[in-house]
């Protein structure tokens, strides 16, 4: 049996981690982006291959276009043809107010969460579609629910690019409907990451409905749905997985 390949981009820590794990275990051949921490993902692709899948760690940089084909390809011929495929790369740069932000960390934020997921939904269309000569698939953008709330006060850049990954799944879902590809995104609340400034998560926990922030865990779960087949009529849909927020 041909077992589907997905690429997590941004895969080496956090929930992309978390999806690697549970990818393995649910029967798909895992591809594990990271950009710099080899060791961890070397560590990931050991754990998944011990739950009997194959898994393969691709370094790279999500603002690069030229790292982003080479992500897929490498995948391909490591382990077949990408079937599925994840956004889950994310920075938030410095809590500050916006007019206190510099350009440098504007740019990095928008180049990695956006322009970076616009990059790999070219890609995987490309490869994926059947207009391009593929067999469909299904792509899972990680967006936050800060692109609902604006994160005044700490990174409404960072919200800022989310928005734009919400309304690229909605068109481009629209675009691929009837070409065997499926998209959607995630919203994330407040979740247990390295993603926080030091102390982040203790100064919002009375915020959070539920008093506790999300499990990388939690979010696999969800991501793991939308990719399944069991959400087949799903394309354009946004879930958010944030605790009652």
């Amino acid at each position: 049996m041909v077992r589907p390949v997905v690429l997590i981009v941004g895969g080496g820590r956090g929930i992309g981690a978390a999806t690697a794990r549970l990818a393995g275990q649910r029967g798909y051949d895992v591809a594990i982006n990271y950009k710099s921490n080899a060791e961890a993902a070397a560590a990931l692709v050991a754990a998944v291959q011990a739950d009997g899948a194959r898994a393969v760690a691709i370094e790279g940089d999500v603002a690069r276009a030229d790292d982003i084909e080479r992500m897929f390809d490498t995948a391909t011929a490591r382990l077949g043809p990408v079937t599925h495929v994840v956004h889950s790369a994310g920075i938030v740069g410095r809590n500050s107010r916006l007019d206190a932000a510099s350009a440098d960390t504007i740019r990095e934020v928008l180049d990695v969460n956006l322009f970076g997921a616009l990059l790999c939904a070219r890609a995987a269309v490309r490869r994926m579609s059947t207009a391009h000569g593929g067999q469909g698939g299904s792509i899972v953008l990680l967006s936050s629910m800060a692109a609902v709330v604006g994160a005044a006060g700490e990174y409404v850049w960072y919200a800022a690019a989310k928005g734009g990954v919400d309304a690229l799944a909605q068109g481009l879902a629209r675009e691929v409907a009837k070409e065997g590809v499926r998209v959607n995104v995630i919203r994330p609340g407040t979740t247990d990451t390295g993603i926080h400034e030091p102390g982040r998560l203790a100064r919002v926990l009375p915020s959070l409905p539920m008093g506790r922030p999300a499990q990388p865990q939690e979010i696999a779960e969800a991501i793991l749905f939308l990719l399944s087949d069991s959400a087949s009529y799903i394309s354009g849909g946004v879930l958010n997985v944030a605790g009652a927020r």
